[in-house]
């Protein structure tokens, strides 16, 4: 997969990512709606991720304010991303496999969609408690470095089924499948991480040789010393 292919895949995620944040915020109140239903299976929730995963925050685990843990999460995420896009850039120049490459271009484009949004939303919306958010509001909500991630995609795939009675700990239990809400930005980084988990000799055939040729050479040499 060369550079070029590895763009363009790359510009598209980010601009379906980052059309569909900008509709949601300027189309949705935050808190003031259930979600949309569009299938059974699949509804819109407009949310807003101002910590890591599942919405955990630094300060829940540290004593530092909330604010600092968000820059100090933020500043994380672009170390993180520059760290993939290194990462990508040597898979592209050692011409390493197509799956390889893919997979990194996608987790790499996750990175960078869910990072603009840590980084600028809060200096260009306003607020969407109560209101449907402006682009380049004249008072934003926040500022650089602490804006907050705009989920909006949830699947509800299974919905109050109740767990059977022999299950250890769960039984009787009510639950639902799948209940955590993402982003097109999230979507692209799980694709990309499940990507290297299926595939992953696929993705790394270079190194799964060399280990067959040492074990080869070991075998080999523990024959002849014999």
């Amino acid at each position: 997969m060369s550079l070029k292919k590895s763009l363009v895949l790359i510009i598209i995620i980010l601009i379906i990512d980052q059309v569909s944040k900008i509709y949601i915020k300027t189309h949705f109140v935050l808190g003031a709606q259930g979600a949309v239903e569009v299938f059974q299976w699949f509804k819109i929730h407009f949310i807003e991720n101002s910590g890591a995963a599942w919405g955990a925050k630094l300060s829940d685990f540290l004593p530092i304010s909330e604010s600092s843990g968000k820059l100090i999460l933020t500043v994380f995420r672009l170390f993180a991303v520059a760290g993939i896009g290194y990462w990508l850039f040597d898979t592209i120049k050692k011409k390493s496999s197509k799956t390889l490459i893919l997979a990194v271009s996608l987790i790499f484009a996750g990175a960078l969609g869910n990072i603009i949004d840590s980084v600028f939303y809060g200096m260009i919306f306003d607020h969407s408690n109560g209101q449907v958010a402006t682009l380049f509001s004249e008072e934003p909500y926040g500022g650089m470095f602490y804006g907050k991630v705009v989920d909006m995609l949830y699947f509800p795939i299974i919905q109050n089924a109740t767990w059977p009675s022999w299950v250890p700990y769960f039984g009787g239990r009510t639950f639902n499948f799948f209940e955590p809400v993402f982003n097109v930005a999230d979507t692209a980084i799980s694709t990309g991480v499940g990507i290297l988990l299926v595939f992953n000799k696929k993705a790394f055939p270079k190194e799964e040789e060399n280990v067959e040729e040492n074990k080869t050479t070991s075998i080999n040499q523990g024959s002849l010393n014999a």
